[in-house]
């Protein structure tokens, strides 16, 4: 990551403790599960990475500066047209209202950033997101560090060596990213996500 947009130098970052979003343990509200079953938000994969990145690194209210800088722009662009890189977009009326982007290698997928221009916009496409990596058999969802937002939806900290293992193992498995996600392949993770926050 950068210090800022301006910024030239990147940074890579190896935190003590790191965050994760466990498949089988994530949180999802009453409310949020009717609007993502509602159809209010048509969600896609892949349709326009390059926005969903742009956006993302676009201030945001009490977000003035991102650590996206051009050059990580153009490299997560150049892992996309590559296949490796993927993202959610979450439209309404035709227009992109959030979503999210992130890497998969292996069984693991790494959560970048996300956006949102409308309410529960991004929240939509992580919850998509966790159904088609449930899905497509993926064992790890980094989301790097921890902040509220996640914590409400499940995500935890691990130690870097506990990470460093799961890390090992979800690479060299074998998952499928799922570009489509038909309609009753949602409702039944979301069904398994509901009951597991039951649990």
């Amino acid at each position: 990551m950068a210090e800022g947009r301006t910024s030239g130098r990147l940074y890579w970052l190896d935190p003590k403790m790191r965050g994760v979003l466990p498949l089988d343990g994530f949180h999802l509200p009453r409310r949020l599960r009717r609007t993502v079953l509602s159809g209010r938000f048509e969600v896609t994969a892949d349709r326009d990475f390059p926005a969903v990145l742009a956006a993302c690194a676009a201030p945001a209210p009490g977000r003035e500066d991102s650590w996206i800088n051009t050059e990580i722009e153009d490299l997560f662009n150049a892992l996309h047209r590559m296949g490796h890189a993927h993202s959610l977009e979450t439209w309404a009326d035709g227009a992109l209202v959030g979503g999210l982007y992130g890497i998969r290698i292996g069984g693991a997928f790494f959560g970048e950033s996300m956006f949102a221009r409308a309410d529960d916009a991004s929240k939509v496409a992580l919850v998509h997101l966790v159904a088609r990596l449930r899905r497509g058999g993926f064992s790890l969802l980094d989301t790097q560090f921890l902040n509220a937002h996640l914590a409400r939806f499940g995500a935890e900290e691990i130690p870097q060596a506990d990470y460093r293992a799961r890390l090992e193992r979800a690479v060299d498995s074998a998952a499928t990213w799922l570009p489509e996600l038909p309609p009753e392949a949602l409702s039944e993770e979301v069904e398994a996500l509901r009951e597991t926050s039951r649990g």
